[in-house]
């Protein structure tokens, strides 16, 4: 099934998940933010994920500009990271998924409804030597 992943991602309505994108020197790296109950249940058990109104995941991907050309590649990176709210922090847990060319990179959270997640990242491209780090803030909200 390849690309299943990212396809129900992108059938998620943009009210769910919010995809944005950063540029990091010749890189792109994509992130979006998703609660697991818009998964189905047949997905979540495929990669996974826990299901759960308090439960969220990052998923993040890198995709590499060649000399500033519009085509743009898919890379592996390496990456790791916390998330934090006022309370407290975690250390995310990020798992690779390769369908095809695409490389993905998931990792799960819990929320509390209406509160602002903090994302630190520290990610480095795949044959490259330069690590970015990256802060990235995201308001989860608890759907029945």
């Amino acid at each position: 099934m390849p690309y299943l992943f990212c396809l129900i991602l992108l059938l998620i309505s943009p009210s769910v998940s919010a995809q944005m994108s950063e540029r990091f020197g010749p890189y792109e790296l994509h992130y979006s933010f998703v609660n697991t109950t818009f998964l189905t249940p047949e997905v979540a058990a495929q990669y996974q994920i826990t299901r759960g109104k308090r439960h969220g995941i990052l998923m993040l991907s890198l995709r590499y500009y060649p000399d500033e050309s519009p085509v743009t590649e898919p890379r592996a990176m390496r990456v790791q990271g916390t998330t934090s709210d006022l309370i407290r922090s975690d250390t995310l847990e990020f798992k690779e998924i390769k369908e095809g060319d695409a490389v993905y990179y998931i990792a799960p959270f819990k929320f509390i409804n209406e509160e602002y997640r903090h994302f630190y990242l520290d990610f480095r491209a795949e044959n490259s030597s330069t690590t970015y780090s990256h802060h990235l803030q995201h308001q989860m909200y608890i759907h029945e």
